[in-house]
């Protein structure tokens, strides 16, 4: 029988009555065991050197624990040494302006896993053609892809009910690893996506 109310992501588990509303696991078992499970990103993003580490509230670290920064390579590291590291509570990939871009789709998974429709226009555009992996707080969708954006580094955009940010330099983003439905373990080309958005 289903649980009634918000689940263990790993075992399915009813969370206890009290949980805080951002609990994703029923124990720590269950918290250790699923993120030690492996998770992987396409080989375009574990072969570059731009990996850090980040703490719950986003703030990027270095392996070491120390504060790294997205503008300075020396705060960065390999993903073998980035994944390896206990610092923090994840994984961030510095975007540097060499053509991988990254759309973020804020708050757009909906409590019964239905994607809205503003988001889920963004994803036919993109169709099967790139990696789209779930946010850290598992409402929200990052489209992983190539592509040039105009004029900078980054762009807010409104789509429908929606927001949309489209990020090339000078931003990390926060890696989960957790792919979105059944979508490929590459980056495919998003320019075409990201001249529409524009």
């Amino acid at each position: 029988m289903k649980p009634q109310g918000p689940a263990c992501e790993r075992c399915g588990t009813a969370l206890r009555a009290g949980a805080r509303s951002v609990a994703r696991y029923c124990s720590t078992r269950c918290r250790v065991a699923a993120h030690r499970a492996r998770r992987s990103v396409p080989v375009e993003l574990s072969r570059r050197p731009r990996w850090i580490r980040r703490s719950a509230r986003k703030v990027p670290l270095t392996v070491g624990g120390a504060t790294a920064s997205s503008t300075d390579p020396s705060t960065w590291s390999s993903y073998r040494d980035a994944a390896a590291s206990s610092a923090g509570a994840g994984l961030g990939f510095v975007l540097n302006g060499d053509g991988i871009v990254v759309l973020d789709l804020d708050h757009c998974i909906g409590p019964d896993g239905t994607v809205a429709g503003w988001a889920q226009n963004v994803l036919d555009a993109v169709g099967d053609s790139t990696w789209v992996e779930v946010s850290q707080g598992g409402d929200g969708l990052h489209v992983w892809g190539h592509g040039r954006l105009p004029g900078g580094a980054g762009r807010r955009l409104r789509l429908g009910d929606g927001t949309v940010e489209v990020y090339a330099t000078g931003r990390y983003i926060a890696v989960t690893g957790r792919t979105f439905g059944d979508k490929p373990q590459r980056l495919g080309d998003l320019q075409h996506v990201i001249n529409s958005l524009l």
